[in-house]
């Protein structure tokens, strides 16, 4: 039996030697490459925190104390260390353990995440619920350099630091190279400020020279001000100690006893504390150190090798929507490309090596990057904002207010939408038709394929005001794409079928299962109509009206939430129109979605050929036909 196998609790960490520790975070590894090769993940994160997770839970004891990990996707050594080893091989499967924190999973899961740069916020939270509680636990907030970008960290930083709480953050820096010569002194400086003893003799030194007579209190202070000339001259972390946190480090992140060492005179200390950790993300697995990116979040691959084991033949809406920009950009050089931390995952990156003058990564500040964007517009460009659709529910309020209300010319790409797969209900684009079709102004359109995709992006970068353009994550459907781009008629749907026993419409690559269900009608003596909506702002509502006459029975299909959703829209046309006797049945989702394969998912929730057919059922549709037959 290895190490691992004999750790059900945190408490069991605390049983072993050095050398155990050592062999414990390599099984870890071992076990997390092992699940993730087949499962999928996030792969490169998790391996850079083996040792800062172990020396979390030695010294911490949760979840009476409360670790809060930002984003989330780094907890997989977490969940091994919290009494979820026999669960861990299902992890991101449907039904499974999930790739983030869960509180319905485990009580040392204590905040669930997903999102970036909440993790401050949460422990500042816990803190001064504790405090009014007259509680003793702690509360540390684990948080990514990346992380530490968005502006919620900083907002987080500065109220933990005007309030004085006691509370930890620990900085998970990944990027950052120290070079010899400056690693050796912040070495040195670290070794000075984690040692207990030096923090005793400050203070006893302090104490002595204000018992002298008439000029202690001078020299006290004369020898803070000389040892803050000096901190400022050599120490760093300036700002976290500017913004009231006591800073220790940098240190060695996978030094654990190190760790463990720091964090245990962070407890001791007073007010808020930033502890700064150095790793590497991918450490002990030679494919994900040298490309951490890739295996930051990875599908299933070959584990001896590193190398993927599926690579698809056709491609993605992401790659036609990132070719296509390129293409775009060639022939207009007011084209500009933004993107707030995620240049690969949004297509982006292409275009940044082709046009590395017009390419903005803005971090993850998808606010700043969306304000940014308007400025660049009534500036003279034409920007281009590429964010996940779950993303863009952070900046909601510069859209509307940034963008849309005094009608700038940026094009809102919004990457993701629709479910997402295996990253579960964090990461799902479920919610953007709801909050962006009601806004006005806003040109908002969804292409059923690639080759739409492609005169879709061009159409909004012709238009004078906001687009926005929804595409989902997954491969196109193979469609050729045209050589020449053009400019497609706003506010137009497509019939795509035409039928008069019922109105199937659908919304992005829902168009194509309706095709699919209208052949099996027409199999059953039903002839269906097509429509492919393609704008959801503003909507087609002649041809809507028209088919809702003809039908008077009307399907709608959409990977999004029911409420607010096209469906919803469609509701509120008849409804304007006074047309009460067509009757609707709408497929979509009701809840937040799980995690499991984009197909299942969709299967799961009516959104299929199946679930088609079963709402023409409930239409009665056949018994209408019947009956008119017989009339």
């Amino acid at each position: 039996m290895g190490i691992l196998e004999k750790i059900k609790q945190p408490r069991d960490l605390r049983t072993l030697n050095a050398q155990e520790l050592k062999v414990l975070a390599q099984e870890i590894r071992e076990e997390m490459i092992d699940v993730v090769s087949t499962n999928g993940g996030h792969l490169a994160p998790n391996l850079g925190v083996v040792e800062l997770t172990i020396a979390l839970h030695r010294v911490f004891n949760t979840p009476t104390d409360k670790i809060v990990w930002d984003v989330g996707h780094q907890t997989y050594v977490h969940k091994l260390l919290t009494g979820r080893q026999e669960e861990f091989k299902s992890l991101r499967l449907h039904h499974g353990l999930s790739g983030f924190p869960k509180r319905a999973e485990s009580p040392h899961d204590c905040f669930e995440t997903g999102h970036s740069s909440t993790s401050i916020s949460a422990a500042v939270g816990f803190a001064r619920a504790r405090d009014l509680l007259g509680e003793k636990s702690f509360c540390v907030a684990v948080i990514g350099d990346g992380a530490m970008t968005g502006g919620m960290a900083f907002e987080a930083l500065n109220h933990a630091g005007h309030s004085n709480t006691n509370l930890i953050v620990v900085l998970n820096d990944n990027e950052m190279a120290i070079s010899a010569n400056v690693g050796a002194m912040s070495s040195y400086l670290t070794r000075l400020r984690t040692d207990p003893r030096y923090a005793q003799s400050k203070e006893e030194i302090e104490n002595i020279l204000k018992r002298i007579p008439r000029i202690g209190n001078k020299m006290a202070k004369a020898a803070e001000k000389a040892k803050d000339s000096l901190k400022y001259l050599l120490v760093q972390g300036l700002l976290f100690e500017e913004l009231g946190f006591t800073y220790l480090g940098p240190i060695d992140g996978h030094d654990e006893l190190l760790i463990e060492q720091t964090l245990e005179l962070a407890k001791q200390k007073k007010g808020p504390v930033l502890v700064h950790v150095i790793t590497k993300k991918g450490k002990g697995y030679l494919p994900a150190e040298k490309n951490p990116d890739i295996f930051h979040g990875v599908g299933p691959f070959d584990k001896e090798t590193g190398e993927l084991k599926k690579k698809a033949t056709t491609p993605t809406f992401t790659q036609v929507f990132g070719e296509t920009l390129c293409r775009i950009g060639e022939e207009n050089p007011k084209v500009v490309a933004i993107t707030a931390a995620m240049a690969g995952g949004t297509g982006l990156s292409l275009f940044g090596k082709r046009f590395p003058d017009r390419f903005f990564d803005v971090g993850i500040a998808e606010q700043h990057a969306v304000t940014f964007a308007s400025a660049l517009a009534f500036g003279g460009m034409k920007p281009v904002v590429s964010i996940y659709s779950t993303f863009y529910q952070r900046a909601y309020d510069q859209v509307l207010h940034d963008v849309c209300l005094p009608n700038a010319n940026v094009v809102l790409a919004i990457d993701r939408a629709g479910v997402v797969g295996d990253d579960g209900p964090t990461h799902h684009g479920v919610f953007d038709i709801s909050f962006l079709r009601i806004i006005p102004n806003l040109t908002f359109m969804a292409p059923k394929d690639e080759n739409e995709l492609q005169h879709m992006l061009y159409t909004a970068l012709c238009q004078d005001g906001p687009v926005a353009l929804r595409y989902p994550r997954s491969v196109g459907q193979g469609i050729p794409l045209d050589e020449e781009l053009k400019e497609l008629p706003i506010g137009k749907a497509e019939v795509l079928r035409k039928g008069k026993d019922v109105t199937l419409i659908g919304i992005g690559p829902m168009v194509y299962t309706c095709m699919a269900a209208a052949n099996e009608l027409q199999v059953r003596g039903v002839e269906a109509t097509v429509l492919n909506l393609r704008f959801l702002n503003p909507l087609d509502k002649d041809t809507l009206l028209y088919y809702a006459r003809l039908t008077k029975r009307i399907v709608t299909i959409e990977d999004h939430m029911l409420a607010g959703g096209m469906g919803s829209a469609i509701l509120e046309i008849l409804a304007d129109a006074g047309m009460t006797d067509v009757a609707v049945e709408r497929l979509g989702y009701e809840n937040y979605v799980e995690q499991g394969s984009i197909s299942v998912l969709q299967q799961e929730n009516g959104l299929s050929v199946e679930g088609i057919l079963g709402a023409v059922e409930r239409l009665k549709v056949l018994q209408r036909l019947e009956g008119r037959n017989r009339g």
